[in-house]
């Protein structure tokens, strides 16, 4: 589904149909998610599209500089009741709307405008399925507080404040994902709780590799997510020293750490994905799509581990039509997908994970 200029009329926005609607706000604000979410069976389509929207209203307040942390804190307490319907949602949209600044997108500042109907559609699905958005949006936005006032300039401590953080903003998520396919699937429900458990994984293998290449971008803005702890180890480099064109080995061997730390969670993710009957196509390439491009991205970074901006290791649409191609091709194979994983993966760093 396409959407025109026009609909930049927010009363025409509104009179669209539930599913044309939230394609169009995919659209502004994820162009990837606007692209996989389609793949899935209609009946997954809505919800996980209406998840992603939820998501993103909880990291436009958490990534709004104009709000001070306890703005942050009661405007994501006060989306959470929204969401598990015990406020209405207008107050919220009319009170957030005005405070945004011009730092945030223009499409984000659509999503709030419209926030009332997007948790309309919200209350709609079932109450297994409005669960599991809820409380993934409550963990959510309670995980992302607790780093909210942290001074990150010169990284975390440790790797498992790092697993924690990812938890948060990506694992939870997995959660939330299986839990819709598992309503959806019986066959899929079946696999249930080691799906839950490699979710997280799955979760953390993709927002690490967004750390990694995002990592120039996020030190413009004085915010490290890298761990101090395994830096530690691998020579001693100080992140508050980081700066573009270091060229230090130590650093170096530490990077190189994390990302065979974020294969092993990739892999994981190969599992997860296998374990997602072969017959239910729409799924698999959902997934697929996801992790082709992470494991791509990796291989990437990893080949050029010096580099200094993040369009230095943002893959090509070719190795996206690629992963495109390729997933639609091996879906239904588990030995081809092993292999075509194997394949994208050769020469990276790996450091198994637990799940």
């Amino acid at each position: 589904m396409s959407s025109s200029p026009s609909l930049q009329n927010s009363k025409k926005i509104e009179s669209l149909s539930d599913d044309v609607f939230q394609d169009y706000l995919l659209q502004g604000v994820s162009r990837t998610f606007a692209l996989t979410i389609p793949q899935l069976p209609p009946a997954l389509a809505k919800p996980v599209a209406n998840a992603y929207l939820l998501c993103r209203i909880v990291d436009t307040i958490e990534d709004e500089v104009a709000l001070n942390s306890a703005q942050k804190r009661h405007f994501c307490h006060q989306f959470a009741d929204v969401v598990r319907d015990k406020q209405s949602p207008a107050p919220l949209s009319d009170a957030l709307a005005p405070l945004l600044s011009s730092n945030t997108l223009p499409a984000e500042h659509e999503l709030i405008g419209v926030l009332p109907r997007v948790v309309g559609i919200t209350h709609q699905f079932d109450i297994e399925q409005r669960t599991a958005l809820a409380r993934c949006v409550e963990i959510m936005a309670q995980g992302m507080a607790e780093f909210q006032d942290r001074d990150l300039s010169a990284g975390l401590k440790t790797l498992k404040e790092m697993d924690s953080y990812c938890y948060y903003v990506a694992g939870v998520v997995g959660e939330m994902l299986t839990q819709l396919f598992c309503h959806y699937s019986p066959a899929i429900d079946a696999h249930q709780e080691e799906m839950m458990r490699l979710a997280v994984s799955f979760g953390q293998g993709l927002q690490m590799t967004n750390i990694l290449k995002d990592l120039w971008d996020d030190h413009e803005r004085g915010v490290c997510w890298l761990p101090q702890d395994v830096f530690d180890h691998t020579g001693g480099f100080p992140l508050a020293e980081l700066k573009p064109g270091h060229n230090d080995p130590r650093f170096r061997a530490g990077f190189m750490e994390l990302i065979g730390v974020a294969h092993g969670h990739l892999k994981n993710a190969l599992r997860y994905t296998l374990l997602i009957p072969s017959n239910e196509t729409g799924i698999r390439e959902f997934c697929l799509w996801a992790l082709g491009m992470a494991v791509l991205t990796l291989r990437k970074i990893s080949q050029n581990p010096d580099f200094s901006a993040s369009s230095q290791v943002k893959i090509t649409r070719r190795a996206v039509k690629t992963t495109v191609v390729v997933s639609r091709i091996l879906r239904s194979s588990d030995k081809g997908l092993k292999t075509a994983f194997a394949f994208a993966g050769r020469g990276l760093p790996l450091t198994e994970q637990p799940g």
